[in-house]
């Protein structure tokens, strides 16, 4: 499981930043790539990367400003050319589908594959054997949800070189044992599948947050999570104007990776007046308040280790 950083800035593309998207590549769980928005040109930032769109599952859209949606029909359409044939989902809030709708129509773009679009409320939107997801409206000018991704705890390892002392080979039984089966061996010797595996792999949880203030439920999204992902589009100090703006600082999202035990903080959409040499400063001043912080940059991966 990792986190690739396509775009990290906020309101419009600059030279060093495009705007948002995030890509949550589960190429070992699953086999496939989760999208998190998709501002303009995103397709173009995919080219620089081993991200193949036919790998490209689902799409979480937190909220529908242009920085967040322009690059998804033209992505979308690509995908079809690339020769991607799989469904695709896209999640987002009320409107994303009358979007979806009228930007493929009116451009008589036609896809080769199936497309869902689902409008999502609060809950869970998504769930299935390895994940769930979880939806949270947060605060900004208009609608825009934060993403809580919970993996499923995984069964534990195989002990097989103490299967193998026991007597047994690899074949069959080394099945039984690994679904939970107690088996009895042709001497009556009974093997208990608790001796033999070893404890559970908690699963891993991200919370990629949409543009907000500082609000509760980005605090009940972030709780306990492996990584959280949070704009900070102010620096400190300028908690009025963020405010104002429905945006957050480096200090209200290091708050909230604090107050929610969260591992570690992934500050995301800069604004385009700090430079690169400023970007030290904007994780200094998220630091002070919790240490284990980092800043997107476009292209950046993180990876996200069992536990």
């Amino acid at each position: 499981m990792e986190i690739f950083f396509l775009g990290t800035g906020a309101g419009m593309p600059a030279k060093l930043r495009n705007v948002t998207s995030i890509a949550l590549k589960l190429l070992e769980e699953r086999g496939a790539v989760w999208l998190f928005d998709a501002g303009e040109a995103t397709q173009h930032q995919i080219l620089h990367t081993s991200i193949k769109p036919r790998r490209i599952e689902k799409i979480f859209i937190t909220h529908l400003h242009g920085d967040h949606i322009y690059g998804l029909p033209g992505l979308l359409s690509s995908r079809s050319f690339q020769g991607g044939e799989s469904e695709v989902t896209v999640y987002g809030p009320k409107g994303i589908k009358e979007y979806i709708h009228v930007s493929l129509s009116l451009s008589q773009t036609y896809l080769k594959y199936p497309l869902t679009v689902i409008e999502i409320d609060e809950g869970v939107i998504f769930e299935d054997e390895q994940f769930t997801v979880e939806a949270r409206l947060l605060e900004h000018g208009i609608p825009s949800y934060g993403y809580r991704i919970v993996e499923k705890d995984r069964p534990g390892t195989l002990l097989a070189d103490k299967l193998k002392e026991a007597g047994v080979q690899p074949g069959p039984i080394f099945r039984n044992i690994k679904n939970g089966e107690t088996v009895t061996l042709e001497d009556g010797q009974v093997l208990e599948p608790g001796e033999f595996v070893g404890p559970e792999q908690k699963g891993r949880v991200v919370a990629i947050l949409g543009d907000t203030r500082y609000c509760e439920n980005a605090l009940l999204l972030a709780q306990g999570a492996d990584l959280l992902i949070h704009e900070a589009t102010f620096s400190k100090g300028e908690e009025k104007l963020a405010h104002d703006y429905f945006h957050s600082t480096t200090h209200q999202a290091a708050d909230i990776a604090l107050r929610a035990g969260s591992k570690k903080l992934c500050l995301t959409h800069i604004s385009s007046r700090y430079d690169r040499n400023a970007w030290r400063e904007l994780v200094d001043e998220a630091q002070e308040v919790f240490p284990n912080t980092e800043i997107a940059e476009d292209f950046k991966e993180i990876n996200i280790p069992l536990k």
